[in-house]
């Protein structure tokens, strides 16, 4: 299975949102949840936790990317 994480890189706040990638076409898995206004995170985990036909570890790798993301965001925001 092919996804493809979504980003809204704005000044005061990051939108994320996941599509899985199927016969070329990009299906919506998740709204965008934005951070920090809300925990997009734990969002977009508790929606991957609604998909089973999404094995464990692309869950993780969703989620390490997603974390991956929202430090790089901070971090410009920050410096």
């Amino acid at each position: 299975m092919k996804f493809k994480l979504n980003v809204l890189w704005l000044e005061n706040e990051l939108g994320i949102a996941i599509d899985q990638i199927q016969s070329g076409e990009q299906i919506p898995l998740t709204d965008y949840f934005f951070w920090p206004k809300i925990d997009a995170w734990y969002q977009i985990k508790r929606e991957l936790e609604t998909k089973p036909w999404i094995s464990k570890e692309e869950k993780a790798k969703l989620l390490n990317s997603t974390a991956t993301i929202m430090n790089q965001w901070q971090d410009s925001v920050a410096a």
